[in-house]
């Protein structure tokens, strides 16, 4: 069901009012659950001054495009499968789904973004978590949270790219996705 942007108005306040009331300072990053995002919460980010956001599954950093004007909130959207999306695929399995996305990483490129869930890597799938953190490592990867990621770029050199929705393998459903760059 598709909300009204007064709807996302009022459930986003909500959540920036309750984090300011846990932790006593408002809430600088944003990353949507399920990478479920509206053109009116895209806006919102800016308006509440939000310092980068993760609501995307895409290919590298960008700054959204809100019809004609860019956003003041990048993104660094999710770049690799998560590994339920890997399971089942190609003789993947629980066992071996690690092995799996070590493979897509083997060429180096900048700016990888993992999302994990957890109740499947912290908990079900731990032991493929703790290899796959292994190999990143053993592959020359620095792990690092995407607000040490964020400091490391130079924003306005950015891509400017359209949040658009779409589909991503072994995932069911419409996510909000990075388009193409634009201009």
């Amino acid at each position: 069901m598709r909300r009204d942007p007064q709807w996302t108005r009022r459930q986003m306040g909500l959540a920036v009012s309750r984090f300011g009331e846990v932790f006593g300072e408002a809430p600088r990053v944003h990353g949507a659950a399920g990478w479920q995002m509206s053109e009116a919460a895209l806006e919102l980010e800016e308006q509440f001054q939000f310092r980068y956001a993760s609501d995307t599954r895409g290919t590298g950093p960008f700054r959204s495009l809100l019809g004609q004007r860019v956003s003041a909130c990048p993104q660094l959207p999710t770049t690799l499968p998560t590994l339920d999306e890997l399971i089942g695929l190609g003789g993947v399995h629980g066992g071996n789904v690690h092995e799996a996305l070590l493979a897509r990483t083997r060429v180096h490129r900048p700016h990888q973004v993992f999302t994990l869930h957890a109740e499947l890597e912290g908990m079900k799938l731990l032991p493929a978590l703790r290899r796959l953190l292994v190999g990143w490592r053993d592959q020359g990867y620095e792990l690092v949270s995407i607000g040490s990621m964020i400091l490391g770029l130079e924003l306005a050199q950015l891509p400017v790219c359209a949040v658009r929705p779409g589909t991503v393998p072994g995932r069911s459903g419409v996510l909000a996705v990075q388009g193409a760059p634009s201009g």
